[in-house]
């Protein structure tokens, strides 16, 4: 690898930690839009990061090392997962480890420590959300694979670069297993970053809370970490659609500094739409009751499966 791919590598991972609080607050400038609400400024996620670094934290006594070490274990991997995902290019340095079963894997170790240090408190609403959010991710893991499972068929590999490259280099065109799938990615995104319908991110009931039910014991630094690292799986999560279904804008092969002339206004394109679009679903969509999400991940892991069944009998 030459110098310009690394310090392209390390470009990626700087403009994904830069930009996910952006994507944010863009998704939330849009909701407001939509709603015919005063829009906040994009730029407050990182008010919001910044001025948590600089309280002191409070931890209860009860705590263990494990609930001290959650935030750096969970922003440290989604950091590891920034790093893989070819939001950029597909000839980074890190991409070689960029296999998409092992990227799910990689998601989950953030899920369970989360989930650990939830309970490791002993509150009822941390417990509370740390079953629910494993829940979730029992549920939307199998629809994630499945969605993998049809991209790999299609590219003859696991490894998400290849993937992106050999979706990137075939005729742009409607492909039907291409199409269930994405309606089933969607789903799953939605699901794994507490967006609605299947959570609130801005609720202040802890009887419906998920995700900010695991966060209430967590103050200054180490609420931070987490918020930033809830921002950077959300930016991750629409990066790894964009390598799925829209891989056209990032650089193939080698990447220079060259390439960043294309491949960042790609990207940022990319994000504008998609921030605008999981902004309109969440506004035409209701809050599912919480016995309700079953179901909701089961109609996405279907519409994954329909999509493996129309590549393979189909071949479409």
């Amino acid at each position: 690898m030459s110098a310009s791919a690394w310090f392209t590598q390390l470009f990626e991972m700087l403009a994904a930690l830069a930009l996910a609080p952006l994507f944010l607050g863009w998704v939330n400038m849009c909701r407001a839009w939509l709603q015919n609400r005063r829009a906040p400024s994009p730029l407050l996620p990182y008010r919001g990061i910044r001025k948590l670094f600089h309280k002191d934290a409070l931890i209860a006594e009860t705590a263990s090392p494990l609930f001290r070490m959650a935030p750096y274990v969970v922003f440290g991997a989604m950091v590891a997962a920034a790093a893989v995902i070819p939001s950029m290019g597909t000839g980074l340095p890190f991409t070689t480890a960029a296999d998409a079963i092992a990227l799910v894997g990689l998601l989950a170790v953030a899920r369970v420590f989360m989930s650990l240090a939830a309970m490791d408190v002993g509150t009822a609403f941390g417990t509370l959300g740390a079953r629910r959010e494993m829940m979730v991710g029992f549920l939307a893991e199998p629809a994630l694979l499945m969605v993998i499972f049809v991209a790999s068929l299609i590219s003859a590999t696991t490894a998400l670069p290849l993937i992106a490259e050999r979706l990137a280099s075939q005729v742009p065109g409607l492909y039907p297993s291409l199409a269930f799938t994405a309606v089933a990615f969607t789903m799953v995104l939605l699901a794994e970053n507490a967006r609605i319908p299947v959570d609130n991110p801005s609720t202040h009931l802890e009887l419906t809370m998920i995700h900010e039910a695991m966060l209430l014991e967590y103050s200054a630094r180490h609420l931070a970490l987490m918020e930033w690292a809830a921002a950077l799986k959300l930016f991750n999560y629409a990066c790894i659609g964009f390598a799925l279904f829209v891989p056209w804008g990032a650089s193939i092969g080698d990447v220079g500094l060259d390439a960043l002339a294309v491949s960042i206004p790609a990207l940022a394109l990319k994000l504008l739409v998609a921030g605008a679009w999981l902004a309109f679903i969440e506004t035409v969509s209701a809050k599912l009751r919480v016995f309700r999400a079953p179901e909701f991940l089961a109609t996405a892991f279907l519409f994954a499966v329909l999509g493996l069944l129309v590549h393979l009998l189909l071949g479409a």
